[in-house]
């Protein structure tokens, strides 16, 4: 069995903090390789990492804010003008699809009907109900956070192991269930000690962490108020074009 790697192509929150990328992590290792999230800084990320976006043949989608989803206009785009063939399949929240077609339709009019020499499909995933997605299995457990569908955390199984994602949320004990025994849960953690609504931060997190069963937790998603103390709290922390083995 191959090493199961996830690299973080970009762990920084909506607002680039510390000069991060959006929120992209690649994993591979299995069959071929997956992407989870897309955020819109994600193809110069990719690009910088020296991973060919065109072998890219599936990505996992968490929720449909532009920091998560709004690179897949330009990773389609990129896929159209350098030749690809690989079909894409990228799966999400319920409302993924339409979400797509208006974005693609704001940012290039006319271009999301476009002819291309590969097929782009949507798979929408219903809470709590595994589904193939390439290589991986993929569970999503719904958490908390405004971004006008379905949010969701996923649990992932791929190349024999479980990596566990947060997406973006407040606590809920959803958390719990979706990285139980995992090989790695990232976990998003926005803030030190601000409570902010629909995200996490690390007094919250701290609390809980006696209840999670994963066997390595890694935050990402940090602010500056969390990225200048990220330090000092003992827990590993995301950075770009870091890679764990999992």
């Amino acid at each position: 069995m191959s090493e199961v790697r996830l690299q973080f192509v970009g762990c920084g929150d909506a607002f680039s903090s510390g000069g991060r990328f959006q929120t992209c992590f690649h994993l591979d290792g299995a069959d071929e390789p997956l992407l989870i999230d897309c955020g819109a800084t994600s193809l110069t990320a990719l690009k910088r990492a020296g991973i060919d976006p065109s072998a890219i043949g599936f990505v996992a989608i968490t929720h449909l804010h532009g920091d998560h989803f709004g690179g897949l206009p330009w990773l389609i785009l990129d896929g159209q003008f350098s030749g690809r063939t690989k079909p894409l399949v990228i799966a999400g929240p319920p409302g993924t699809e339409e979400r797509l077609r208006r974005t693609f339709e704001a940012l290039y009019p006319g271009a999301a009907g476009a002819d291309r020499r590969f097929s782009t499909t949507v798979a929408e995933l219903p809470e709590r109900q595994p589904a193939t997605v390439g290589p991986a299995i993929v569970t999503p457990y719904q958490v908390r956070h405004g971004s006008g569908a379905p949010p969701y955390a996923l649990r992932v199984e791929y190349g024999g192991k479980v990596i566990a994602y947060s997406g973006d949320t407040e606590w809920t004990d959803s958390l719990i269930e979706v990285s139980d025994g995992a090989d790695l849960f990232v976990c998003e953690c926005n803030f030190l000690h601000s409570r902010v609504p629909f995200h996490l931060d690390w007094s919250t997190l701290s609390t809980q962490r006696e209840r999670l069963t994963c066997k390595r937790l890694v935050l990402t998603h940090m602010s500056d108020e969390m990225l200048a103390r990220a330090a000092g709290i003992g827990v590993d922390t995301a950075s770009d074009g870091a890679v764990i083995a999992v």
